[in-house]
Protein backbone atom coordinates (compact mmCIF):
# COMPACT_ATOMS: atom_id res chain seq x y z
CA UNK A 1 0.00 0.00 0.00
CA UNK A 2 1.52 3.42 -0.96
CA UNK A 3 1.57 6.27 1.00
CA UNK A 4 -2.24 8.08 0.45
CA UNK A 5 -4.04 11.03 1.33
CA UNK A 6 -7.42 10.90 2.66
CA UNK A 7 -9.90 13.37 3.44
CA UNK A 8 -11.67 13.43 6.39
CA UNK A 9 -15.19 13.20 5.40
CA UNK A 10 -18.18 15.08 7.29
CA UNK A 11 -19.67 11.81 8.68
CA UNK A 12 -16.56 11.87 10.73
CA UNK A 13 -17.10 14.87 13.04
CA UNK A 14 -14.70 15.69 15.33
CA UNK A 15 -13.04 12.77 16.15
CA UNK A 16 -9.80 11.77 18.01
CA UNK A 17 -6.73 10.74 15.13
CA UNK A 18 -6.16 7.56 16.83
CA UNK A 19 -9.61 6.45 16.86
CA UNK A 20 -10.12 7.77 13.15
CA UNK A 21 -7.39 5.73 12.01
CA UNK A 22 -9.03 2.53 14.33
CA UNK A 23 -12.00 3.30 12.60
CA UNK A 24 -10.59 2.62 8.95
CA UNK A 25 -7.88 0.64 9.99
CA UNK A 26 -9.24 -1.98 12.55
CA UNK A 27 -6.29 -4.21 13.02
CA UNK A 28 -3.56 -1.53 13.45
CA UNK A 29 -2.22 -1.72 16.77
CA UNK A 30 -1.90 0.81 19.06
CA UNK A 31 2.02 0.47 19.63
CA UNK A 32 2.34 0.58 15.33
CA UNK A 33 0.06 3.90 15.32
CA UNK A 34 2.17 5.47 18.08
CA UNK A 35 5.62 4.53 16.47
CA UNK A 36 4.18 6.04 12.79
CA UNK A 37 3.19 8.96 14.79
CA UNK A 38 6.32 9.43 16.72
CA UNK A 39 8.47 9.14 13.12
CA UNK A 40 6.24 11.46 11.64
CA UNK A 41 5.19 8.97 8.99
CA UNK A 42 1.71 10.37 9.87
CA UNK A 43 0.73 13.88 9.02
CA UNK A 44 -2.82 15.73 9.60
CA UNK A 45 -2.48 18.96 6.66
CA UNK A 46 1.13 18.39 6.57
CA UNK A 47 1.79 19.07 10.11
CA UNK A 48 3.21 16.47 13.23
CA UNK A 49 0.27 15.44 15.37
CA UNK A 50 -0.78 13.13 18.10
CA UNK A 51 -2.41 10.47 19.04
CA UNK A 52 -5.09 12.40 20.58
CA UNK A 53 -5.43 15.24 18.20
CA UNK A 54 -8.53 16.29 17.34
CA UNK A 55 -9.39 16.34 13.37
CA UNK A 56 -12.34 18.07 11.53
CA UNK A 57 -13.86 17.19 8.03
CA UNK A 58 -11.53 18.38 5.19
CA UNK A 59 -8.84 18.12 6.85
CA UNK A 60 -6.37 16.20 5.27
CA UNK A 61 -4.43 13.11 6.57
CA UNK A 62 -1.31 11.49 5.16
CA UNK A 63 -1.29 7.91 5.93
CA UNK A 64 1.88 5.87 4.95
CA UNK A 65 2.47 2.22 3.95
CA UNK A 66 0.54 -0.18 6.52
CA UNK A 67 1.81 -3.29 7.57
CA UNK A 68 0.91 -6.26 5.66
CA UNK A 69 -2.60 -6.91 5.74
CA UNK A 70 -3.63 -3.55 7.53
CA UNK A 71 -5.88 -2.90 4.75
CA UNK A 72 -8.10 -0.11 5.19
CA UNK A 73 -11.54 -1.04 6.40
CA UNK A 74 -14.68 -1.11 3.61
CA UNK A 75 -17.26 1.80 3.97
CA UNK A 76 -20.10 0.76 6.59
CA UNK A 77 -22.13 -2.49 5.23
CA UNK A 78 -26.12 -2.00 5.54
CA UNK A 79 -27.15 -2.81 8.86
CA UNK A 80 -29.53 -5.91 9.05
CA UNK A 81 -33.33 -4.88 9.37
CA UNK A 82 -33.42 -6.80 12.37
CA UNK A 83 -30.55 -5.04 14.35
CA UNK A 84 -31.65 -1.91 12.78
CA UNK A 85 -35.70 -2.01 14.36
CA UNK A 86 -32.95 -3.32 17.77
CA UNK A 87 -31.09 -0.03 17.72
CA UNK A 88 -34.11 2.08 16.70
CA UNK A 89 -35.97 0.53 20.33
CA UNK A 90 -32.60 1.41 22.24
CA UNK A 91 -33.40 5.49 21.38
CA UNK A 92 -34.86 7.16 24.19
CA UNK A 93 -34.32 11.26 23.05
CA UNK A 94 -34.54 12.64 19.89
CA UNK A 95 -34.90 15.51 17.95
CA UNK A 96 -33.35 17.81 14.77
CA UNK A 97 -29.65 17.91 16.66
CA UNK A 98 -29.42 14.87 19.33
CA UNK A 99 -30.29 11.35 19.56
CA UNK A 100 -29.72 9.57 22.88
CA UNK A 101 -29.92 5.91 23.07
CA UNK A 102 -30.23 3.59 26.48
CA UNK A 103 -26.85 1.61 25.89
CA UNK A 104 -27.40 -2.13 26.78
CA UNK A 105 -24.56 -4.10 28.16
CA UNK A 106 -22.09 -5.59 26.41
CA UNK A 107 -22.48 -3.12 23.47
CA UNK A 108 -19.17 -1.70 22.14
CA UNK A 109 -19.05 2.18 20.90
CA UNK A 110 -16.28 1.46 19.16
CA UNK A 111 -13.96 -1.23 17.21
CA UNK A 112 -10.86 -2.16 17.82
CA UNK A 113 -8.74 -5.11 17.91
CA UNK A 114 -10.99 -8.15 18.50
CA UNK A 115 -14.19 -5.93 18.06
CA UNK A 116 -15.89 -6.87 14.95
CA UNK A 117 -19.53 -5.21 15.73
CA UNK A 118 -19.47 -2.12 17.25
CA UNK A 119 -22.78 1.11 17.67
CA UNK A 120 -20.15 2.91 15.45
CA UNK A 121 -20.06 0.48 12.31
CA UNK A 122 -24.25 0.38 12.73
CA UNK A 123 -25.20 4.15 12.98
CA UNK A 124 -26.93 4.51 9.19
CA UNK A 125 -29.25 2.10 11.01
CA UNK A 126 -30.31 5.67 12.88
CA UNK A 127 -30.52 7.84 10.22
CA UNK A 128 -34.22 8.39 10.49
CA UNK A 129 -34.76 10.15 6.79
CA UNK A 130 -31.69 12.32 7.72
CA UNK A 131 -29.29 12.56 4.80
CA UNK A 132 -26.33 12.99 7.41
CA UNK A 133 -24.90 9.86 9.29
CA UNK A 134 -25.27 9.95 13.21
CA UNK A 135 -21.50 10.23 14.95
CA UNK A 136 -20.84 9.34 18.48
CA UNK A 137 -19.30 12.43 20.68
CA UNK A 138 -18.31 10.51 23.91
CA UNK A 139 -17.97 6.88 24.98
CA UNK A 140 -18.97 4.19 27.40
CA UNK A 141 -17.21 1.24 28.57
CA UNK A 142 -18.38 -1.65 26.51
CA UNK A 143 -20.24 -2.89 29.64
CA UNK A 144 -21.15 0.21 30.93
CA UNK A 145 -24.85 0.94 30.50
CA UNK A 146 -27.00 4.07 30.21
CA UNK A 147 -27.13 7.10 28.75
CA UNK A 148 -25.25 7.52 24.93
CA UNK A 149 -25.27 10.80 23.31
CA UNK A 150 -25.19 10.71 19.42
CA UNK A 151 -24.95 14.27 16.79
CA UNK A 152 -27.07 14.26 13.87
CA UNK A 153 -25.46 16.99 11.99
CA UNK A 154 -21.40 17.86 11.67
CA UNK A 155 -22.56 21.49 13.76
CA UNK A 156 -23.92 19.72 16.61
CA UNK A 157 -20.65 17.27 16.89
CA UNK A 158 -18.70 19.84 17.00
CA UNK A 159 -20.71 21.84 19.80
CA UNK A 160 -21.16 18.64 21.95
CA UNK A 161 -17.91 17.49 21.84
CA UNK A 162 -16.61 20.98 22.63
CA UNK A 163 -19.33 20.41 25.29
CA UNK A 164 -17.62 17.61 26.81
CA UNK A 165 -14.16 18.73 26.42
CA UNK A 166 -15.11 21.80 28.17
CA UNK A 167 -16.69 19.77 31.43
CA UNK A 168 -20.00 22.08 30.68
CA UNK A 169 -21.72 18.55 30.99
CA UNK A 170 -23.40 16.89 34.10
CA UNK A 171 -23.17 13.23 34.18
CA UNK A 172 -24.44 10.92 36.40
CA UNK A 173 -23.67 7.27 37.55
CA UNK A 174 -25.65 4.25 39.31
CA UNK A 175 -22.95 2.18 40.55
CA UNK A 176 -23.62 -1.26 42.96
CA UNK A 177 -20.17 -1.58 45.20
CA UNK A 178 -19.04 -3.95 47.07
CA UNK A 179 -18.64 -3.30 51.17
CA UNK A 180 -19.53 0.15 52.80
CA UNK A 181 -17.99 3.22 52.00
CA UNK A 182 -16.16 5.26 54.60
CA UNK A 183 -17.57 8.24 54.80
CA UNK A 184 -20.52 7.67 53.26
CA UNK A 185 -20.11 11.05 50.66
CA UNK A 186 -17.41 12.96 49.39
CA UNK A 187 -15.00 13.73 46.64
CA UNK A 188 -11.99 11.41 45.19
CA UNK A 189 -9.04 13.11 44.16
CA UNK A 190 -6.83 11.09 42.43
CA UNK A 191 -4.21 10.94 39.59
CA UNK A 192 -4.58 8.12 36.92
CA UNK A 193 -2.21 6.72 34.34
CA UNK A 194 -2.44 4.13 31.95
CA UNK A 195 -0.63 0.79 32.71
CA UNK A 196 0.42 -1.70 30.14
CA UNK A 197 0.62 -5.07 32.09
CA UNK A 198 0.91 -8.99 30.87
CA UNK A 199 -3.11 -8.74 31.24
CA UNK A 200 -3.26 -5.80 28.92
CA UNK A 201 -3.94 -2.16 29.34
CA UNK A 202 -5.07 -1.04 33.02
CA UNK A 203 -5.63 2.55 34.88
CA UNK A 204 -3.72 2.80 38.25
CA UNK A 205 -3.49 5.81 40.97
CA UNK A 206 -0.33 6.73 39.95
CA UNK A 207 2.23 9.82 41.01
CA UNK A 208 4.30 9.69 37.12
CA UNK A 209 5.11 12.45 35.30
CA UNK A 210 2.50 11.09 32.57
CA UNK A 211 -0.80 10.78 35.23
CA UNK A 212 -3.86 13.22 34.87
CA UNK A 213 -5.85 14.19 37.43
CA UNK A 214 -9.15 12.83 38.18
CA UNK A 215 -12.01 13.70 40.87
CA UNK A 216 -14.89 11.85 41.61
CA UNK A 217 -17.67 13.39 43.56
CA UNK A 218 -19.79 10.20 45.80
CA UNK A 219 -22.86 10.14 47.39
CA UNK A 220 -24.19 6.74 49.02
CA UNK A 221 -28.07 6.32 48.67
CA UNK A 222 -28.84 2.74 50.35
CA UNK A 223 -26.68 0.39 51.80
CA UNK A 224 -27.48 -3.34 52.47
CA UNK A 225 -25.82 -3.48 55.80
CA UNK A 226 -21.86 -3.46 55.27
CA UNK A 227 -22.48 -6.57 52.10
CA UNK A 228 -23.29 -3.63 49.77
CA UNK A 229 -23.68 -0.04 48.62
CA UNK A 230 -25.95 1.90 45.77
CA UNK A 231 -23.39 4.89 45.19
CA UNK A 232 -24.73 7.88 42.73
CA UNK A 233 -20.99 9.06 41.25
CA UNK A 234 -20.72 12.53 39.47
CA UNK A 235 -16.95 12.42 37.49
CA UNK A 236 -15.54 16.02 37.43
CA UNK A 237 -13.36 14.35 34.58
CA UNK A 238 -13.33 12.23 31.83
CA UNK A 239 -10.67 10.04 32.60
CA UNK A 240 -10.58 6.08 31.27
CA UNK A 241 -11.53 3.86 33.90
CA UNK A 242 -12.14 6.56 36.08
CA UNK A 243 -15.02 5.93 38.06
CA UNK A 244 -14.27 1.88 38.16
CA UNK A 245 -10.27 2.88 39.98
CA UNK A 246 -11.82 5.46 42.39
CA UNK A 247 -13.96 3.40 43.53
CA UNK A 248 -11.63 0.25 43.95
CA UNK A 249 -8.40 2.18 45.31
CA UNK A 250 -9.97 5.36 46.67
CA UNK A 251 -12.89 3.61 48.58
CA UNK A 252 -11.73 0.33 48.72
CA UNK A 253 -14.59 -0.81 47.57
CA UNK A 254 -15.07 -2.55 43.72
CA UNK A 255 -17.90 -2.05 41.40
CA UNK A 256 -19.86 -5.12 42.08
CA UNK A 257 -18.73 -7.38 38.86
CA UNK A 258 -15.87 -5.69 37.76
CA UNK A 259 -12.84 -8.58 37.99
CA UNK A 260 -10.65 -5.87 36.21
CA UNK A 261 -10.11 -3.74 38.76
CA UNK A 262 -11.59 -5.62 41.57
CA UNK A 263 -10.45 -8.63 41.59
CA UNK A 264 -11.94 -11.74 43.40
CA UNK A 265 -13.14 -9.15 46.04
CA UNK A 266 -15.33 -7.93 42.63
CA UNK A 267 -17.24 -11.49 42.85
CA UNK A 268 -18.46 -11.92 46.38
CA UNK A 269 -20.26 -15.14 47.39
CA UNK A 270 -24.10 -14.97 47.60
CA UNK A 271 -24.40 -12.81 44.30
CA UNK A 272 -25.24 -14.77 40.95
CA UNK A 273 -24.63 -12.21 38.27
CA UNK A 274 -21.16 -11.46 37.58
CA UNK A 275 -21.97 -8.44 35.22
CA UNK A 276 -20.20 -4.92 35.94
CA UNK A 277 -23.01 -3.07 38.15
CA UNK A 278 -22.36 0.64 36.34
CA UNK A 279 -24.97 2.91 35.07
CA UNK A 280 -25.27 6.24 33.40
CA UNK A 281 -28.07 6.92 34.92
CA UNK A 282 -28.30 10.91 33.54
CA UNK A 283 -26.98 13.46 31.67
CA UNK A 284 -27.56 17.56 31.47
CA UNK A 285 -25.48 18.88 28.74
CA UNK A 286 -26.28 22.27 26.80
CA UNK A 287 -27.91 21.52 23.76
CA UNK A 288 -26.31 22.75 20.26
CA UNK A 289 -29.49 24.95 19.22
CA UNK A 290 -29.69 26.27 22.91
CA UNK A 291 -30.93 25.48 26.32
CA UNK A 292 -30.11 22.28 27.33
CA UNK A 293 -31.31 18.48 27.35
CA UNK A 294 -31.71 16.20 30.42
CA UNK A 295 -31.29 13.00 29.58
CA UNK A 296 -32.38 9.83 31.72
CA UNK A 297 -31.99 5.69 31.15
CA UNK A 298 -34.02 2.85 33.27
CA UNK A 299 -31.93 0.52 34.84
CA UNK A 300 -30.69 -2.54 32.70
CA UNK A 301 -32.35 -5.98 33.82
CA UNK A 302 -29.28 -6.82 35.24
CA UNK A 303 -29.24 -3.99 37.98
CA UNK A 304 -32.88 -4.21 38.59
CA UNK A 305 -32.75 -7.81 39.90
CA UNK A 306 -29.88 -6.55 42.07
CA UNK A 307 -31.44 -3.58 43.17
CA UNK A 308 -34.72 -6.49 43.92
CA UNK A 309 -31.87 -9.08 45.89
CA UNK A 310 -30.65 -6.27 48.44
CA UNK A 311 -33.85 -4.31 49.09
CA UNK A 312 -33.12 -1.06 47.12
CA UNK A 313 -36.13 0.85 46.03
CA UNK A 314 -36.19 1.22 42.09
CA UNK A 315 -37.28 4.85 41.44
CA UNK A 316 -38.93 6.64 38.50
CA UNK A 317 -36.64 7.00 35.76
CA UNK A 318 -37.42 10.61 34.57
CA UNK A 319 -38.94 11.88 30.92
CA UNK A 320 -36.28 13.07 28.55
CA UNK A 321 -36.64 16.42 27.64
CA UNK A 322 -35.65 19.38 26.80
CA UNK A 323 -35.29 22.88 28.77
CA UNK A 324 -35.08 26.03 26.84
Amino acid sequence: MPVTNRTVRASDGEVRLDRWFHRYFPLLTQGALQKMLRSGQIRVDGKRVEANTRILPGQVVRVPPMPEGQAPMAEPKPVDPREASALERLVIYRDDSIIAIDKPQGMAVQGGPGIAKHLDGMLDALRFGSEDRPRLVHRLDRDTTGVLVLARTPAAASRLAAAFRGRDTQKTYWAIVVGRPHPLEGRISMPLAKHAGGHGERVVASDAKDATHAVTLYRTIDTAQKQAAWLELTPLTGRTHQLRVHCATALSCPILGDGKYGGAAAHPDGFGDRTLHLHARALKLPHPEGGFVELAAPLPPHMKDTFTFLGFDKPRTPACKRVR
